[in-house]
């Protein structure tokens, strides 16, 4: 083979490489988008996963005290914060601190409550988010819970907590579609737990 024949290949062969890193560049960044919207789905998606476990906990950890605090507090009139709610209300918030779903120094107790609605209360704290001052969190609490499940009735507490997600998908998504996209910025998790009254 002459020397000439050998540099005419190498030029085909540079010319070929040359082609295929172009083309390894051009499918990296057609794919690059949608490996982006794909790790941040699966982050936000496991991050709402985690906040809603830990809501739940809460509530099951309100509940449960609830469920051993007494009555007697709770016919007075207008009694719109009674101290054996003040328990679980704490136990609720000290529960999603703990767990960090609530940053250490944003909000504290006590709650502002209305008042009851038969045997509910709903108290409301405010300032939990500091990136989003408006939202608060709800721990409703019902007393007067009966399961005519079975025989005799059973009177229980049901706790409710409720907090605002946000989720960074919707800005992710972006990348792939500029517009209104039809994703919620924001879900509010709603979690409750059931207990029996033991007093």
């Amino acid at each position: 083979m002459n020397i000439a024949c050998v540099k005419k290949m190498q030029r085909v062969f540079a010319h070929l490489l040359r082609d295929t890193q172009a083309a390894a560049i051009l499918e990296f960044a057609v794919a690059l988008p949608i490996l982006v919207v794909f790790v941040v789905g699966i982050y936000d998606f496991s991050g709402a996963f985690d906040q809603k476990q830990k809501i739940e906990q809460a509530a099951q950890e309100g509940a449960i005290v609830a469920g051993a605090q007494p009555m007697s507090d709770l016919l007075a009139q207008n009694n719109a914060n009674p101290v054996s709610l003040q328990a679980v209300t704490t136990a609720v918030y000290n529960s999603l601190l703990g767990s960090g779903v609530i940053p250490p120094g944003t909000c504290t107790l006590p709650a502002t409550t209305p008042g009851p609605t038969g045997l509910t209360w709903a108290y409301t704290i405010s300032g939990c988010n500091p990136a989003h001052s408006t939202d608060n969190l709800v721990i409703t609490i019902n007393r007067g819970w009966v399961s005519t499940a079975t025989t005799p009735a059973v009177v229980g507490t049901v706790v409710t907590v409720q907090y605002t997600y946000y989720w960074q998908f919707n800005s992710v998504i972006q990348l792939l579609f500029s517009g209104p996209t039809g994703y919620a910025a924001t879900t509010n998790l709603i979690e409750s737990a059931t207990v029996h009254n033991q007093v």
